[in-house]
């Protein structure tokens, strides 16, 4: 399938449904739960008190992968105040900080959040990748983009205080994770 096709696919969708095209294939993202959306707004908290001159952006659509033939609708994207203001459905990744992603309960999603998206974040330079990964309880921060690969990932367990490196320079208490752990 062209990027057109999917383009076009998408925007025909019914609103109970994000598509994604990550490698070639279009993916349909599931519906968050509760926890999800709550885990997103703490996060989003944490990013708003921190640094007052970044918006985390839910679910913004960005161009992303090799030569940029990926479309990816990250669970929160950081970049400057107004930052896509006046962009198309699908923004060039350019200026975005970090994506996040926060698995869902849905074992057809793992290799997408852990692997595809990864990549495809890392092969359109975003600086930093944050996995919220419910499964392992743990945040997953990758960083260091270097010729289309991550070059540093750390993974902390909730509870712990996680550093985002630069130039996202946030510090997470996570503690509060541990309330929405399964």
């Amino acid at each position: 399938m062209s990027v057109a096709n999917f383009e076009e696919l998408a925007r025909h969708a019914p609103e109970t449904a994000t598509l994604e095209f990550i490698n070639g294939k279009p993916t349909a993202k599931p519906l968050p739960d509760g926890d999800h959306v709550t885990i997103f707004m703490w996060l989003l908290r944490q990013c708003m008190r921190h640094r007052p001159d970044l918006d985390l952006h839910p679910e913004q659509g960005l161009k992303v992968g090799a030569y940029r033939n990926g479309r990816a609708r990250p669970d929160g994207s950081l970049g400057p105040v107004g930052h896509f203001a006046g962009l198309s459905e699908w923004a060039d990744p350019s200026g975005v900080l970090m994506t996040v992603e926060i698995t869902p309960h849905d074992s057809g999603t793992d290799r997408c959040d852990r692997v595809e998206k990864r990549d495809g974040y890392a092969q359109a330079n975003i600086p930093v990748y944050l996995l919220i990964d419910r499964d392992t309880n743990a945040l997953v921060v990758h960083s260091n983009p270097q010729h289309g690969r991550y070059t540093q990932t750390t993974s902390h367990p909730y509870r712990a205080t996680v550093q985002l490196p630069d130039p996202v320079n946030i510090t997470l208490e996570t503690e509060k994770l541990k309330d929405y752990a399964l």
